[in-house]
């Protein structure tokens, strides 16, 4: 029986959490994200009590299931599920410390055979085809090692590096202009419900006889109803702040990571022959 390697085990672990990636890709988690949507609005709709439900989904509108409220959730989960999506690319960065593409030992240096070896290693991971396709690490190693080759200089790949993981920061807060329009989107959403709302209060207030005693209870119920929509809407914002940062910030760790393992185990073993 042959023992297998470490990276051998790595490139395994990898290529399974390629085939799950594939199976949960991208519109799969937004379409169950939306599903979950509707399924919660469902269970809110049948189990709420009264006074829950008009704030969370305005079950008592004439327009129901069609509210700014449902709107709003709906939007929520769309937000969910991209950030679902950049946990998920996040973990997989972080997975690629642990695939071996450099010595990690203290003594070994990275002459002509063994960076031409790297090189490859890193430019097979890095085809599109691959587990490991378009992920930062495989992409810096293939770059440093093609500017070190080119240049035969230590700073000039040194500097590489740098700017790389410069531009692959700007790439990781590109990722998140859909989830940033999310959050701008659901206040709006909340401010035009309110607005809405106010505006059909008013129109009910002008529709009805002013000496009737009860029109005061009425009007500010239905003002009351009208202000439900920012209420949600900002509770629903905050919450996908919260959660953007949180990914956001381990994105740009395991990109901090990479940046760190290139310096340790590519440029500090360089040797300009």
């Amino acid at each position: 029986m042959v023992a297998r390697t470490s990276r051998e085990d790595s490139v395994d672990g990898v290529a399974g959490g390629s085939r799950l990636r594939r199976i949960f890709s991208h519109p799969i988690i937004l379409v169950a994200c939306l599903a979950g949507a509707v399924g919660l609005i469902k269970l809110l709709e049948l189990y709420l009590p009264d006074a829950a439900a008009v704030i969370l989904i305005d079950r008592d509108r004439s327009t129901y299931p069609f509210t700014v409220q449902n709107v709003m959730w709906i939007v929520f989960a769309l937000g969910v599920g991209e950030l679902i999506v950049r946990a998920r690319d996040a973990a997989a960065e972080r997975a690629q410390l642990a695939m071996g593409y450099l010595p990690e030992d203290e003594t070994t240096l990275l002459q002509s055979l063994e960076l031409r070896r790297t090189y490859a290693v890193a430019r097979e991971a890095n085809q599109p085809g691959s587990p490991s396709g378009g992920r930062f690490l495989p992409r810096l190693i293939q770059r440093t090692v093609t500017q070190f080759q080119t240049t035969k200089s230590i700073d000039q790949a040194n500097a590489l590096l740098n700017s790389s993981l410069e531009l692959y920061l700007h790439e990781i807060d590109l990722r998140y202009s859909m989830i940033r329009y999310v959050v701008w989107v659901i206040p709006t959403l909340g401010f035009i419900g309110t607005v809405v709302g106010i505006s059909l209060a008013l129109a009910f207030a002008g529709s009805v006889d002013l000496q009737d005693p009860s029109l005061l209870g009425e009007l500010t119920k239905r003002l009351a109803v009208a202000f439900n929509t920012t209420l949600l809407a900002l509770v629903m914002s905050a919450f996908l702040v919260l959660l953007q940062h949180i990914v956001q910030a381990h994105e740009e760790k395991a990109l901090n990571q990479a940046g760190q393992y290139c310096l340790d185990n590519l440029i500090n073993r360089l040797y300009e022959e």
